[in-house]
């Protein structure tokens, strides 16, 4: 199948638009034009990822999500979780002052004049009624202006399209599996966040393949080098049979463990604990069967530990047949989730400007039922080179603000891309264009099913 994209179908006012999939135009990264034609074709017409859902148990809880100019309120009602434009119908003021909170029995009052509404958008009291001509005070024009809202995975997403496809159609499979690993369950630990001076799509970049490791992540590549190199350089195995079964089984306990310390939803300490307590058992003398056997039992008694705790956890070995997932799946636009076990870590990136956006991290594990802590309501935010993030971020963070300086380069065109490896930023990146393009929705839906399982992968065919 030829990846190579159809521009002659695509409008011909796409700025910087990909002719060759395997190379992506620099300007892309900063040009002012650029980033207008997203704010204005892309970011209103996508399923964005705008709050977990445990920061509004309990009705009347809201929390506020901010995209460019748009401000979003994302309330729990009587009737379930209900989204709005955030702005008073009678002089356009916000109605919320705060991040989140709960808006009580009288519901959202405007401090400009004292106009309500209730968590179903309705408005419930107008001052002064009798000054305003009957025409103006009609009830549906007073309710708050709805915003689409889903849920899924533990989150709410809203889109500002009312036509848009829904978020089950675009994320496809991806949703039947991550509901398979249990992500519905998960709850967040912790939640941190930076302004990054690069744009949006660099930060994200830095997350959509694996080849960076060696480099950047040099504590993973020394603990389990024929893994990383087998994957990206085309050498050997990624179990190596030089070795015996004992010395493969604790370079990928060693990994596990940098993981675990470097991005704690990515394998969660009680995860390591217990593959801990199984370095010693017997397995057979091939590696490549002792590791296979070895993961098998690791899973299992993680499994089986954490729900004897009362955690709700699926069986590990099962899912991993029935609905496996890559190391990061990518959730089109702008957010992320990286399973390993049973717990994950989570990204979500937001653009303040063509070449400044932030980037956004929670780690997520489960409890069991009754014993879930009070999640964090507000990220602790801190620069971007703070020693405060853990040791994986501190190391990405470091890259982007200087690959975003290297972009605006003499001579720095396009990046080159592989082919093989490198293709879900080339998928991505070209599913954009089919946005500022107009492409039909379903088309569009369509592609970015194809995002799916796509973390490590080639580029494709996205059918426009």
């Amino acid at each position: 199948m030829n990846a190579k994209t159809d521009n002659t179908s695509m409008a011909s006012d796409v700025p910087f638009k990909i002719t060759d999939p395997a190379k992506i135009p620099a300007k892309r990264y900063y040009d002012e034009g650029f980033y207008s034609k997203e704010c204005e074709e892309l970011w209103p017409h996508v399923w964005q990822m705008a709050c977990r859902l445990e920061l509004i148990p309990n009705i009347g809880d809201w929390v506020e999500y901010r995209i460019l100019d748009k401000s979003i309120i994302v309330v729990r009602s009587e009737e379930g979780v209900k989204s709005f434009h955030n702005a008073c119908r009678h002089r356009g003021v916000p109605l919320t002052q705060e991040s989140h909170g709960n808006c009580g029995q009288r519901g959202f009052t405007c401090s400009f004049h004292g106009w309500r509404w209730n968590t179903k958008g309705e408005n419930t009291f107008v001052y002064g009624k009798h000054l305003f001509d009957e025409a103006l005070l009609d009830p549906k024009d007073l309710a708050l202006h709805p915003c689409r809202v889903e849920e899924f995975g533990g989150c709410a997403f809203i889109n500002l399209d009312d036509n848009a496809p829904s978020l089950r159609e675009c994320l496809g499979e991806l949703a039947d599996r991550l509901e398979a690993h249990g992500i519905d369950n998960l709850r967040a630990e912790w939640w941190f966040a930076a302004e990054l001076p690069a744009n949006w799509k660099v930060a994200m970049e830095a997350f959509q393949e694996g080849y960076h490791v060696m480099r950047t992540h040099p504590q993973l590549q020394h603990a389990a080098p024929s893994l990383y190199n087998a994957r990206y350089a085309g050498l050997g195995d990624a179990i190596d049979t030089q070795k015996s079964t004992k010395q493969n089984v604790d370079a990928q306990f060693a990994h596990m463990e940098r993981l675990g310390r470097g991005m704690a939803g990515m394998v969660h300490s009680k995860e390591v604990e217990i593959a801990r307590q199984l370095l010693d058992v017997e397995l057979p003398e091939d590696p490549n069967e002792g590791v296979m056997m070895w993961f098998g039992m690791v899973q299992d008694q993680i499994t089986k530990q954490l729900q004897a705790k009362g955690e709700p956890v699926p069986d590990l070995n099962s899912v991993a047949v029935s609905h496996p997932l890559e190391a990061v799946e990518f959730i089109f636009p702008h957010f992320f989730l990286l399973p390993f076990f049973t717990s994950m870590s989570s990204y979500r990136v937001r653009p303040l400007g063509p070449e400044k956006c932030l980037f956004e991290i929670w780690s997520l594990t489960n409890f069991p039922e009754g014993e879930e802590p009070e999640p964090p309501q507000e990220p602790s935010i801190l620069p971007y080179d703070s020693k405060d993030f853990p040791e994986v971020p501190q190391q990405d963070f470091s890259n982007i603000p200087h690959q975003q300086k290297g972009l605006h380069a003499e001579g720095f065109e396009y990046m080159r891309l592989a082919k093989d490896i490198e293709g879900l930023i080339s998928n991505y990146q070209r599913i954009i264009d089919g946005y500022l393009a107009k492409v039909e929705p379903d088309k569009l839906a369509k592609a970015i099913q194809q995002l799916g399982g796509n973390f490590d992968g080639k580029i494709k065919d996205l059918g426009f």
